[in-house]
């Protein structure tokens, strides 16, 4: 897990590929994630077809790729590039509202998928934090989005009390439990026993599956939220 968006060691550097066609927009992100101790650039394309040739199997641990790509569609792009390697980690990069395709192909994926804005992907620590946590196999959804949240009526992430909505919301952020009980002020076993009620009232209690990512999953189509650029 992310710990709040500070980056682990780990045994090696996160391999990064970056799949953008705005130069600028390319050249930022490029940076920042160099500039990260565990972290290394391994790719920098303009597009789809320039990724295709360049993203094999076993050379990339997570890609960032643009949505809307000038040569093709960034959400075919992640489906393909997880065909040939079923344990890339894809986060989608977007200006626009894409909550509604990014949810309707995480039943197609070998991994789970991320989701940023372009806005929140300047932001260093937001970008560092969504990559470590997508690496160990998280879903993480912009933060300004999952702020904005609210449940859906009728709905089971309704049904959860205040301070267990808290803590979803913070796992869905990509936050470890440990950076949860730091924000929320309360113990790291709270969270815990928080997110255990979750998963029961949720219906993800079933061993064997990634129970933080239904539940995320769960959260983020079982609430609304408004979007601004």
């Amino acid at each position: 897990m992310s710990d709040g968006g500070l980056v682990r060691r780990r045994p090696r550097p996160i391999r990064v590929s970056i799949v953008e066609d705005e130069a600028l927009t390319r050249s930022m992100l490029a940076r920042t994630v160099d500039d990260a101790e565990d972290m290394r650039v391994v790719h920098e394309l303009d597009g789809a077809a320039s990724a295709r040739l360049a993203i094999g199997p076993h050379t990339t641990d997570v890609a960032l790729v643009d949505v809307n790509l000038g040569d093709g569609n960034g959400v075919a792009l992640g489906l393909e590039l997880q065909r040939k390697d079923p344990r890339i980690a894809v986060m989608l990069l977007s200006s626009l509202d894409v909550m509604g395709l990014f949810l309707s192909v995480q039943d197609q994926v070998s991994e789970p998928w991320s989701y940023l804005s372009k806005r929140s992907s300047f932001t260093r620590d937001v970008l560092l934090g969504a990559i470590a946590a997508a690496a160990d196999g998280d879903v993480v959804v912009d933060p300004t989005l999952v702020q904005r949240s609210k449940p859906r009526a009728g709905t089971e992430v309704a049904g959860l009390t205040k301070a267990q909505f808290e803590v979803l919301r913070l796992v869905a952020e990509g936050l470890s439990n440990e950076a949860v009980g730091g924000r929320l002020h309360i113990s790291e076993r709270s969270v815990e026993s928080h997110l255990l009620s979750i998963y029961r009232r949720l219906g993800v209690e079933k061993e064997g599956a990634n129970r933080r990512v239904r539940a995320v999953l769960a959260f983020l189509e079982q609430t609304g939220r408004t979007w601004q650029r």
